[in-house]
């Protein structure tokens, strides 16, 4: 089983930045295509990044193409995300996950217990 816990969320001004850390433990990062998801409160997890084993590809919607990154650091057995240009619409429960990388959230097996980002008008 691999656990993972999100850090980092908050509340920001339209505009700002955040960097999101998933720290797991059990099975290494290195063994998945580890992913970001997000979540509005009655609505579907919704696809925001996700990066090959190797880090050497990776993938994000139109919605925030240009303004989120991810990465990862394999030795800390941690992936990030650092949110820039914040808007309003990113408003979610931000939630970290182990798998194939694929933008579907039924092709993950593991999750985190997700991390608040609220950005503000």
């Amino acid at each position: 089983q691999v656990q993972l816990v999100e850090s980092g969320g908050g509340l920001v001004q339209a505009g700002g930045s955040l960097r999101l850390s998933c720290a797991a433990s059990g099975r290494s990062f290195s063994s998945y295509a580890p992913a970001w998801f997000r979540q509005t409160s009655g609505k579907e997890r919704e696809f925001v990044a996700a990066i090959s084993w190797s880090g050497g590809s990776t993938g994000y919607p139109d919605s925030v193409k240009g303004r989120f990154t991810i990465s990862r650091d394999n030795a800390k057995n941690t992936v990030y995300l650092q949110m820039n240009s914040l808007k309003p619409e990113d408003t979610a429960v931000y939630y970290c996950a182990a798998g194939d990388g694929s933008p579907r959230p039924t092709a993950y097996a593991y999750w985190g217990q997700g991390t608040q980002v609220t950005v503000s008008s």
